[in-house]
């Protein structure tokens, strides 16, 4: 008997292993990080840093977090409350219009608006030729309300989605008692389906705020410090590495409050199931107007302009060079199909240990594993070379002794670091696609194949993987597709002379060459638009994974 406990003990053991080293993996980043924040600042940059610059990169990374949730709250729960209660011409269009500007990443809405609004961009040039108002000019919109005017653009649909699935089940519910109660249509949205609705908007603005904090390209181009350009001067152009860990460890604290929060939120709502939604108000003719209106601004302002100013600089001039927008384009392709399939292949892991295991050890393990999304892109880059320098010395020194010649860096600088980023940052998006699509199948069926004599390997491959195609598939291409959009990481860890399509914005449009960008800007937002139609069309109500 003693026998058999210790070899069930130690298959237990056996089958946490590949949950402990993806869990691992995951955490040598946020390790570093935190361990740097203890590290003696031997140089005092970090002292220097944290007395003259520090402050001004929070302030300015929580007001925009601050602003960018609020004009969110008005966007997302306005259109939300629109579609979901109140019945107008082109309501099931803009239900999934409304959504589409998730297609975009900020970094392209905020190039295009600055070039079309530039002294001597279009916008400038059709005011000029009208009549009386030829010395009038537009102000820079290089500024921090620009800023978070198109970050709200891009970022409000999480909103949108979580407040009108809110609104369609619980909070539809209760607005619609409360009506047949007496209660005006007004008094019940602001005293009934407004508060049932808040744990869902409160999540949805955590998340716009993590994307807010994370975001690189907007605040970079428009030169506001923050803690995320803070990271990247310091390290790429001061080359003080443990100046900006202590920088991405502040960084990290804030991650570290809105995941609480966002979990807390999430926490707090209840499911209706499956239940009739309620009916939609009818609008008199004026009002109808207006709920058009409301429902078109946010999607031609955050969408519909600038991917058409994109397609017109695209055909006026666009990468003259086709070769190498092919390569680039190519390139991108490379990289993200890898992070794509590797990041399946370990949630397919991490799902069926989830399905087989019930213990809270193996439910906080897969916790841990799959945070990384709450996690900006640029503090994974910063923290997978903290734990990589030290590394690529040993094997560097390995190679001098033993083999009598040096190496140089084994692992920085090549496409190992790159996808292993990837896989930090949206291994969350995959496990909770292939973890839905296994969830869905029941034990019973597990329980008939095996009793029909079926070994893991033939039930994994003949019954659960044909179930679950439409689960992969999904996992592959949004993994794929934030994978290509992904810019602070691939800036700080793509090989030499290793260019995406990101990075290509990214640097003609530092460049002032937008119109050179355009064809590789145009490509990312066509490409985002598939995942968008295809979580709106599976019904999905948020892009964005939980993180708890």
């Amino acid at each position: 008997m003693k026998r058999l406990h210790e070899i069930i003990s130690l298959s237990k053991w056996l089958k946490a292993l590949p949950v402990a080293a993806i869990t691992a993996c995951v955490a040598i980043p946020i390790v570093v990080i935190l361990a740097a924040l203890f590290a003696p600042d031997t140089s005092g940059t970090w002292g220097h840093l944290a007395s003259t610059v520090l402050t001004e990169y929070a302030a300015n990374s929580l007001i925009l977090m601050v602003s960018v949730g609020l004009i969110t709250i008005v966007i997302g729960v306005t259109s939300a409350w629109l579609i979901a209660a109140t019945e107008f011409p082109g309501r099931r269009l803009f239900s999934w219009m409304l959504i589409l500007p998730l297609a975009a990443p900020a970094y392209v809405i905020a190039y295009t608006y600055v070039d079309l609004l530039a002294p001597y961009g279009p916008v400038q040039a059709f005011i000029h030729s009208l009549p009386g108002l030829s010395g009038v000019d537009i102000p820079s919109v290089r500024t921090l309300p620009a800023a978070v005017l198109f970050l709200s653009l891009v970022l409000y649909p999480y909103v949108y989605m979580l407040a009108r699935a809110s609104f369609e089940t619980r909070a539809g519910h209760t607005f619609e008692a409360a009506r047949m109660l007496g209660a005006s249509p007004a008094s019940a949205f602001r005293r009934v389906a407004l508060p049932a609705s808040r744990p869902a908007i409160a999540a949805g603005v955590a998340l716009v705020m993590m994307e807010t904090l994370a975001d690189f390209g907007v605040v970079d181009y428009f030169a506001i410090p923050t803690l995320s350009t803070g990271i990247y001067r310091t390290w790429i152009g001061m080359g003080e590495k443990l100046a900006a860990l202590k920088i991405a460890g502040v960084m990290l604290l804030f991650v570290f409050v809105l995941v609480t929060i966002e979990s807390a939120t999430r926490r707090g709502q209840a499911s209706m199931g499956e239940s009739s939604r309620p009916s939609r108000l009818l609008l008199s003719r004026s009002h109808k107007i207006l709920a058009c209106l409301g429902c078109l601004v946010p999607v031609l302002l955050g969408f519909i302009i600038p991917t058409t100013a994109l397609l017109a600089f695209t055909i006026q001039s666009g990468d003259n060079r086709l070769s190498d927008f092919v390569g680039y384009a190519v390139n991108s392709v490379t990289v993200s199909s890898l992070a794509s399939v590797c990041a399946v292949l370990l949630a397919v892991i991490l799902a069926y240990v989830q399905r087989r295991s019930t213990g809270w050890l193996s439910r906080s393990t897969i916790r841990l594993a799959t945070m990384g999304y709450a996690l900006p892109g640029i503090l994974i880059a910063i923290g997978i070379l903290g734990s990589t320098a030290g590394l690529d010395r040993f094997l560097t020194g390995l190679a001098s002794e033993h083999l009598g010649y040096r190496s140089g860096l084994v692992l920085s600088g090549t496409l190992v670091l790159l996808v292993y980023a990837y896989l930090v940052r949206f291994l969350t998006v995959s496990y909770n696609s292939v973890n839905a699509g296994l969830s869905a199948i029941p034990h019973a069926i597990d329980d008939a194949a095996r009793s029909l004599g079926a070994s893991p390997l033939s039930l994994t491959r003949r019954i659960h993987a044909p179930l679950m195609i439409r689960s992969l598939g999904a996992g592959l291409l949004l993994v794929f597709v934030d994978s290509m959009r992904e810019l602070p990481a691939t800036l700080i860890l793509r090989p030499f002379n290793f260019e995406t399509l990101a990075t290509r914005v990214y640097r003609l449009a530092s460049d002032e060459r937008l119109m050179e960008a355009s064809t590789s800007a145009l490509t990312i937002i066509l490409i985002g638009i598939i995942p968008v139609l295809l979580l709106n069309r599976l019904g999905s109500v948020s892009r964005k994974p939980a993180l708890y």
